[in-house]
């Protein structure tokens, strides 16, 4: 049985951005996510905490740190001083931040130190054997492809079949199913491998119009792999793609609204049960 990671999910208190009600309320649906949804497919257990502070995070945890003052480059950042995990995420509107909170938190408990290997056939056909990074929402990045959990936008990701050698019928590939075969690239995703013949990694990605395989060439480990591989991928992305529209999907929007109207109701009823027991309390 896999040990429990502890992950703590911590905004700067000065955030404009981020309230310490709303980090509490992702960090309950990230945990939800993880033990309902990532645990049925990977060897991962975990919990996930809020925290007001950083100083209220208990030693061992690993921190994910919602700041304003994030740069998206800087993302690629994923280990502390003494080489553990953590994440640091840019803090924006509630449904961008929460997707990506999630996309850390699914990507560092599947690997947590950033450098796993799993070995299978190119997708680049002058190309054998290659090894793949273990990144297991890049593929499916899309906000297209999030989904709610409590109301809350989180990241789509892949299951262990995402390497299976070929397809078959009736395989879930991602968690929501979007996916249809291994390997498997789409809109808004990428896929990293390592050539061992020549030493040089290449990606997958579909930040444009079309799909298309590009040579990274060698890479230094920066804190692992996934670091060094992010901080490059991001900087592609911003040079192929358009600037995304900020609005979400209609369907995550009415989600959200659903959840929310659904927690003011059960709030109200709480409150009123509350005060009949409290005044039939109170009678002589």
């Amino acid at each position: 049985m896999a040990l429990v990671a502890q992950i703590a999910l911590v905004a700067d208190p000065a955030s404009a951005l981020v309230s310490f009600d709303e980090v509490a309320r992702v960090s309950a649906a990230l945990q939800k996510q993880v033990v309902r949804d990532l645990e049925q497919y990977w060897d991962v257990r975990a919990t996930v905490d809020a925290f007001a502070r950083l100083s209220d995070v208990p030693a061992g945890y690993w921190p994910v740190i919602i700041r304003d003052d994030i740069e998206r480059d800087s993302a690629g950042a994923h280990c502390d001083p003494q080489g553990q995990p953590m994440a640091l995420v840019t803090a924006e509107p509630a449904m961008l931040w929460s997707l990506t909170a999630s996309h850390e938190v699914l990507e560092m408990l599947v690997d947590p130190y950033g450098s796993r290997l799993v070995a299978g056939q190119s997708p680049k056909e002058d190309q054998g054997r290659v090894e793949f990074l273990v990144e297991v929402c890049d593929p499916v990045s899309s906000r297209d492809l999030a989904y709610t959990v409590n109301g809350i936008v989180v990241s789509d990701f892949y299951t262990p079949h995402y390497f299976d050698p070929v397809a078959s019928a009736g395989v879930q590939y991602s968690y929501r199913g979007a996916l249809t075969e291994p390997r498997q690239v789409l809109r808004g995703g990428y896929l990293t491998w390592h050539d061992p013949i020549s030493g040089e990694w290449w990606q997958q990605s579909w930040f444009g119009k079309d799909l298309n395989i590009r040579k990274i060439g060698q890479i230094q480990p920066e804190c692992g792999l996934r670091a060094a591989i992010d901080r490059i991928s991001e900087k592609h992305r911003a040079q192929t793609q358009k600037q995304p529209s900020r609005r979400f999907p209609k369907h995550l929007t009415r989600a959200r609204g659903a959840a929310e109207e659904a927690s003011r109701a059960k709030a109200k009823q709480w409150h009123a049960h509350v005060e009949k027991i409290r005044a039939k309390a109170e009678r002589p």
